[in-house]
């Protein structure tokens, strides 16, 4: 038995190598060819939109105290007042607090 199943074995191999395999086909790759000529400059575009207006700006600081102006001159003298009557007015001073 062990003669039969050798040969079974044999008979299965070459079999199995007789079979027909299929044939690997490998493509080649494309390769790139050289670069062409740098095509034309294209049209110039539209204008864009005015952006937004900006903010409104902080107010400045105080400015400096400015110089002190000059002394006027003096006034013309007063008139001479009237002559008195001859009454006398006295004013005491008040009473100082005790």
């Amino acid at each position: 038995m062990n003669k039969s199943m050798l040969a079974a074995a044999v008979l299965a191999v070459a079999f199995l190598a007789a079979c027909d395999r299929p044939t690997v086909v490998t493509v080649p790759t494309p390769v790139p060819g050289p670069a062409g000529a740098t095509g034309a400059t294209g049209a110039t575009g539209t204008t864009g939109s005015t952006g937004s207006t900006g903010s409104t700006g902080y107010t400045g600081s105080t400015g400096a105290t400015g110089a002190t102006g000059s002394t006027g001159d003096t006034g013309s003298t007063g008139a001479t007042g009237k002559t008195g009557s001859g009454a006398v007015i006295i004013v005491t001073p008040a009473a100082s607090a005790p």
